[in-house]
């Protein structure tokens, strides 16, 4: 059985005991619970229901393991040939890293 939810603008495919990371969440504190609601798909053994936009009484609850989690470092480079223009930026994402604990359909 696997969900598609919606958390922080993004879609994710979950499934009880996978790990997601998703976009920092604020307010979220290590070893809290979190319910997110906005379920957009369910699928159970090939049964597959789709919300109009979501699925009503559907919500994921999961754990959370890590409330920051530094994604790869990403370098951003311009330049522009014989004109002495270079510029260097660079951008670390931030995570949450969530544990699947129940799926209610």
């Amino acid at each position: 059985m696997y969900v598609i939810v919606e958390i922080n603008g993004q879609q994710f495919k979950a499934e009880e005991g996978k790990k997601l990371f998703v976009h920092h969440l604020r307010h979220a504190e290590s070893g809290a619970t979190v319910e997110f609601d906005k379920v957009l798909l369910v699928d159970t053994d090939g049964k597959v229901q789709v919300g109009t936009p979501t699925i009503e009484g559907a919500k994921v609850v999961c754990e959370v393991v890590s409330p920051l989690v530094k994604g790869d470092k990403v370098l951003v480079f311009h330049k522009k040939r014989r004109k002495g223009y270079r510029k260097l930026n660079g951008h670390r994402q931030q995570f949450t890293e969530l544990n699947i604990k129940q799926i209610i359909a």
